[in-house]
């Protein structure tokens, strides 16, 4: 199998688990290469190192939470894997360019937002068990 297999065998490591305590040796591990090595061949192949490119899925990821759950920024930062919130919110404000619970009054649910057209509404709006006595079935005399 050529090296870069191995290469993308850790980058997929690296997005379905990003949550779990992952570093760089558990990555090369997966790649089956020294973690010197490993780092070297992923910053050549992928153009960042390992780490970052872990940061980054996790800042991905807790960017999108925030932005759909009502869940603390404390929460957030340790279900995407980090350890430390002052380390999560100088990595988040470096990346998005504001704190995160600045990226999310600036980025409100989309439930505020969406617009249902009224027969949707009407549609669906309406009560399920029906109360008349032409809607249930006639008793067997």
């Amino acid at each position: 199998m050529p090296p870069v297999r191995h290469l993308v065998r850790a980058k997929d490591l690296a997005d379905t688990s990003y949550a779990e305590p992952l570093d760089v040796a558990d990555l090369a591990r997966a790649a089956r290469l020294s973690p010197a090595h490993f780092s070297r061949e992923f910053r050549l192949a992928f153009g960042e190192s390992p780490h970052q490119y872990l940061l980054t899925r996790r800042l991905e990821r807790a960017a999108a939470l925030l932005r759909t759950t009502d869940w603390s920024v404390t929460r957030v930062c340790h279900s995407v894997g980090l350890t430390s919130l002052g380390s999560f919110s100088t990595s988040f404000r470096r990346m998005f360019g504001m704190a995160p619970s600045a990226y999310r009054a600036a980025h409100p649910p989309a439930a505020d937002l969406a617009r249902v057209p009224p027969c949707v509404l009407r549609a669906y709006g309406r009560p399920q068990v029906r109360t008349f006595r032409e809607d249930r079935p006639p008793a067997d005399s």
